[in-house]
Order: C-alpha cells, then structure tokens, then sequence
C-alpha cells in the first residue's frame, strides 16, 4: 500500500502482514489500526466488520481487481458518513471497460519466500449486458519465520442495462485468508534477527462474504438516482499463545505438552440499504447541482471469546468446555444526507451538506466466570442517540485549472463494542459516556499547468473531542472507562507532479513523471486530559513527516518505477514512552526509508513482464508495537524481497 498510496500526503500505513494481506492506513494523528478511523466501501457500500461498532476492516478486495481507489476527506465525505478519516472506497472493474463479448486476462507471479499468486479472470460486453468475474490464489511462507499464509478470492459481476436510463447490477465477492501469525518481537531480537519468530502456533482466518445489489436510473438529462442493497456476511478467527514474548512458548514439563492455546471467534452479519439522488437545476443563470440521500443498517455481531484451546500446532479452533465470554452486540442504525453545489459565478462555489444520524447500539451475554465458577453477565447496556452533522465548502477558481478549496466538517466517532465488554471485576463502564465528536478543517490551493504539471498544496486542523480511555478514580479501587479529554491535530500536506518531457520536449515515445507527495502533522493530547500522564504530550502512531516520493520512466512499452518511502519516528503509546520495555509493547517507533524499483514491459498488447524489488536496501524497520494481538511486542516489516510476474490478455 505505500505504493499504492504514494501520491496520496500523509497516509500512516502499517506494515506487519506478509503480503499486504491485512491494510492498516490512517491520516492526520488518527490509529492505522485496520484502517478504523475510516469509512471504508467497496464499490460504494460497507465491507467493515461494523461501520459503528467495531469498524476493523479484515477485509480488502485484491488490488488486481481494483480498477481505482477514491479517497474523499473534509466536507464530502459527509455524504458516505461521518468518519474522521473520510472514505475510502475500492471501486473493483466490472467489465464495462472491455468491448467485445469475452476477454481472458491471467497474471502469474512468483516471488521471495515461496510466493505463488495467480489471477484468472474473464469479463465481456454483449449488447445490453457487460460482466467481469476473478478468481485469485495466493500462498507464501513469509519474510519472517513462521508467516506462512494462503488466500483465495473470487468475484463476479453482472450489469443488465434494461434501457438507456435503467441498469441493475448484481455482484458477490467471497474472500477466504489463512495467516500464521509469527507474533512480536523485542527490540533487542529485532536487532539480533529480525526474521525469528518464537509463536509457531498462531493462526489467523477471515472468510468474508459481500453480496450487493445495485440500481442506477437516469431520470431525466437532469437527475440521475442509486440505490444499493449489500450484506457483509464476516467471519473472524483466532488461535494462539498471546502472552509477552518474555513468557516462552514451550513444552510443559508437567503435561509434557505444549500449554493450551486461546481461541477466539467472531461472527459479523451486517446488512444495509443507501439511495442516494442527484440532480441538477438553476437558479438564475448559474447551474446547482442538489444531492441527498438515505440510509438503513442493522448487524449483529456474536464473539466467543478466550475459549481453551488445543495443546496443538496448526491451524484448529476447537475448544474444551464453554467460552468464558460469550457476547452478542446489535447495532442499526438510519441516516440521511443533503448536499448543495451553489455556483455564485463562473469563480466561486459554495457547498454546504448536512448529515442526520440515528443509532442504537446493545450488548447482553457472559462476560466470563468468578473463581467459583459463577456466570459474570455482561454490564447490560443500551445507548440509542441521534444528532445533525454539518459542513461547508468552498471553490474559488483562479484560473480554468487552477483553483483555491477550504472546507470545515464535523466528524463523529461512537462509542465501540469493546468499550461496552469492560470486565466488571476491575473495570465499570462510565454511565454518561460519549461518543467522540470533533471536526475537520482543510484550506488549499490546488491545479494544473497545462499538461506536464499538477499539485495539491493545503492545511488542515483536526479537532477529536471526547476521546475514550481508561483512568483510575482517586481513591478508587476500579478503573473508569470514560471520555478522557481531546486531542487536536494540524499540519500540511502537499503533492506535485511534473512530467519533463512534456514540458521541454515533444518526444511521442518518451515519458518522465518526478512526482513527491508529503505530510506533516502535529498532534497533541489537549491540556485537559483527565489522565494527567498524557496532558499536552503527542499522539501515539501520529508520525511528524512522512514523504514518498519517485521517478517513473517509460519508453515504448518498457516502464521503470523507482520510489522512496520515508517515516519519521512515533511514539507507541500516549504516555510517550521512549526506552523499549522489556518486552517490546511500548517505546520509541523510529524513523525508518524504504525504497522500491517496479518494471513492467510490453512485449505486445496480449503479453508483458512485471519484475519488482521491495526494499531495495534492505532496511530493517517495525511500524507498530502490539499490547496484545497479533503481537504483542514489536512486529516487524520485510526485508528485501522480489517477485517476477507473466501476464496475459486475450
């Protein structure tokens, strides 16, 4: 993903899963943990385990299929809903592309450390009907010891275009990962040999499942209306040794076995309706563009959790006796949505939105058992709120393709399932709790120079109010889960990209894009922070700079990519800590610059080559220390690695 997102200023990708198979991403001071802080859709609808209560997403469509990756933050992204982070959406290809009944396409690549992956698709359009269908393996053993994975995908698509005006598409996608999970490291062992790993037993496994049916209808040359209905059918499962790396993992000399793992299961079962219209009028002589739309969501999420597992070393989740926890948590969730483009002249456009939200979120099961053996039930809790959410934004065009953007929205975050799950031995759950709520402002100036130059440059100010975490009262003898104060994160982000070539020459079969892109964020803990640790201190896995930046270089039908990615260091927790504990769960993150060198030739329009060198230099770095799973400890990111693929299309 740092390649993907390259040209994208200040994404925070953590890089901990061999073969990108997991994608954590953030921006502006927010956790890359599986890319929460974000709305994250696939071909517009939800594919997270749940968008409000527990937003993680363990799924990610295969990049070979994706035909773009829209990424809309500040006012817009109040349309898709109210995420601090903004959208994300993978708009996967269907087959619209392609012109003429049917088309094989195939990529066969193999790589370092055992990868093998294959991608075979078919896709077609024949009069009223165009579709696009994928089936994609991949399998390896991982840079580091005890990383194997495997996973298979498929996907298909079916678009009827009834009449000009009227289509409706029918597509599932089933995506199934299996991870071995090498677990953390300290930071002296990473020093030692960042590859060993002491957790053979680990094992991840996602099967995901994202059925949607989609209607688009012209009305008129004016006004055009969607509609989608999807489901994301999850499954999430987990078993391991999950103590500090400092406790070994080995035989016990009693049982002469190794200790009983811990299993965890989760099932998520989400499904959601959103119309949206759009239409255009006027209103004088200039031309409005007036967008709105509705939503309606429920899912249920059911977790088994700590369940005694086997004594084995594979991949099984079967348990002895009952889980401790056995939980189930509701959510629904209704929304609606407006949008006004007013274009005042030629020059200026304002555009306010505005969001509605209703949600109710529930929880009820066994949260464990006493030493006696005795049920320990679950804090019952039931919160249902609703509220109006806003923002405006603002064009003022300098030129025909220069312009000067601002916008301010608000963002809010609920409160999530593990915070409802609290142990009630130790911890109590604060009755008034609040969801987070804060806003986003950006002010920018962006455009083009003819043909051979393109830039974004802007600020932001980040206001995340609310913020959830764990204090102990005076004089108590519980922990408090409760709203511990705010942060606040500002900065710049910038990108250009400049094309030589077509500035200084008019060579038809010589290309050169130089393109940069950078972030700065500074992000702080306010100074009424309840835990007095953390008042004024900076946020934990908010990087200060972040630069990527290359030289891509074509010739015919040779290209050649080379680009650096570089991450200053962060702290790992918000206490700031900067010596590593013992065991690697906090400390100092350092800085760390990988560089990468891609090629890809053309040998016809049926056949090319694509050769690449991942960490060309084979920097030894981390991203993220883990509290707990996958780690705990430090994880670290591959080394040097390469991969050969063969494509075809015909």
């Amino acid at each position: 993903m740092r390649q993907v997102l390259a040209k994208v200023p200040g994404i925070h990708i953590w890089e901990s899963d061999p073969s990108g198979i997991q994608i954590g991403i953030a921006a502006r001071g927010l956790s890359p943990n599986r890319s929460w802080e974000f709305n994250v859709r696939q071909n517009g609808y939800d594919i997270a385990a749940d968008p409000f209560g527990y937003p993680e997403a363990y799924y990610n469509p295969q990049l070979q299929a994706v035909q773009r990756i829209e990424i809309v933050r500040g006012q817009g992204s109040l349309q898709y809903g109210p995420q601090f982070g903004g959208l994300v959406n993978y708009i996967l290809r269907n087959g619209s592309e392609i012109n003429k009944p049917f088309e094989f396409e195939t990529q066969q690549t193999v790589g370092s450390n055992g990868l093998f992956n294959s991608y075979n698709a078919i896709g077609g359009k024949k009069g009223k009907v165009h579709y696009y269908t994928f089936f994609d393996h991949r399998n390896g053993d991982g840079w580091r010891q005890n990383s194997r994975y495997y996973t298979n995908a498929g996907y298909g698509t079916v678009t009827y275009n009834f009449t000009d005006k009227f289509s409706l598409t029918a597509e599932v996608m089933r995506s199934h990962i299996l991870s071995q999970q090498p677990g953390g490291l300290t930071d002296a062992q990473i020093k030692q040999d960042a590859q060993q790993s002491f957790r053979s037993r680990n094992w991840f496994d996602i099967t995901w499942t994202t059925p949607a049916l989609i209607a688009n209808f012209k009305v008129n040359d004016n006004t055009r209306w969607n509609t989608k209905l999807f489901g994301t059918i999850g499954d999430r499962n987990s078993v391991g040794f999950l103590q500090s790396i400092t406790t070994k993992d080995s035989i016990n000399a009693v049982t002469l076995t190794y200790n009983n793992r811990v299993v965890t299961l989760d099932q998520y079962r989400n499904y959601g309706l959103e119309s949206r219209i759009i239409t255009d009028y006027h209103f004088g002589k200039m031309k409005n563009t007036l967008s709105g739309g509705i939503r309606l969501y429920t899912g249920t999420t059911t977790r088994q959790a700590d369940g005694k597992g086997t004594t084995g070393a594979g991949y099984d989740v079967t348990v002895t006796g009952n889980y401790p926890r056995d939980i189930e948590f509701n959510s629904k969730n209704a929304a609606a949505f407006a949008e006004n483009i007013f274009r005042i002249s030629d020059k200026l456009l304002v555009i306010p939105g505005v969001r509605y939200e209703w949600l109710q979120g529930t929880s009820a099961g066994r949260n464990g058992y006493t030493s006696g053996g005795a049920e320990i039930i679950l804090q019952s809790i039931t919160r249902s709120r609703s509220f109006l959410l806003a923002g405006i934004g603002t064009e003022y065009h300098i030129t025909n393709s220069t312009e000067i953007y601002g916008n301010i929205s608000q963002a809010y975050r609920p409160i999530q399932f593990a915070n409802l799950q609290a142990p009630p031995t130790t911890d109590v759950v604060d009755p008034d709790l609040k969801d987070a709520k804060g806003y986003n402002i950006d002010l920018g100036y962006r455009g083009k120079v003819k043909n051979f130059l393109q830039f974004d440059v802007s600020g932001f100010y980040l206001q995340y109010n609310n913020r959830l975490g764990t204090i102990t009262p005076t004089g108590a003898t519980y922990r408090l889960i409760t709203n511990v104060g705010a942060s606040n994160s500002k900065g710049f982000e910038g990108y250009v990209e400049f094309n030589p070539v077509r500035a200084f020459t008019k060579s038809q079969h010589t290309d050169v894009i130089v393109f940069a892109s950078y972030g700065y964020t500074d992000a702080k803990y306010s100074g009424d922070h309840k835990d007095a640790n953390t008042k004024g201190k900076k946020v934990e896995n908010a990087p200060a700079n972040i630069f990527r930046g290359g030289i891509t270089a074509g010739y015919k039908g040779f290209l050649l990519t080379t680009q650096i990615s570089s991450v200053g260091e962060t702290y790992s927790d918000a206490n700031n800590t900067v010596a590593a504990s013992a065991n690697g769960n906090t400390g100092l993150i350092p800085s760390y610059t990988v560089t990468d060198l891609t090629a890809t030739y053309k040998f016809t329009k049926v056949l090319n080559l694509k050769a690449g060198i991942n960490n060309l230099f084979d920097e030894r770095y981390f991203t993220r220390r883990a509290g707990g799973y996958p780690g705990p400890g430090a994880l670290p990111a591959d080394g040097r690695t390469f991969f050969l693929s063969v494509g075809a299309k015909f």
